[in-house]
């Protein structure tokens, strides 16, 4: 893997989200457990895989149907995080 501005922003982007779920778990232990639309008990470190896990296969496939650029599936990826913090 070619070590890019963009790979790099990436993992800057994951090891802030695991931070700002620390911050959070420090602020309000036991994670927010809900019971959601998917029928899943989930923590908001759940909803965060869950959230990435979906983004990661909403970009494989924009990029196997389409190519770049890759406006659309970031903005597609964001309304599945917010689909996932609010629903899941």
């Amino acid at each position: 893997m070619a070590w890019t501005r963009a790979t790099i922003a990436f993992f800057l982007f994951i090891f802030a989200c695991i931070g700002l779920m620390a911050v959070l778990e420090l602020r309000r232990p036991g994670g927010n457990e809900r019971h959601g639309v998917l029928g899943l008990t989930t923590t908001r470190g759940d909803r965060l895989f869950i959230t990435l896990l979906g983004s990661a296969y909403i970009f494989l496939a924009w990029l196997g149907l389409f190519g770049t650029p890759l406006w659309a599936p970031l903005a597609i990826a964001l309304c599945w995080a917010a689909f996932c913090f609010w629903k899941v």
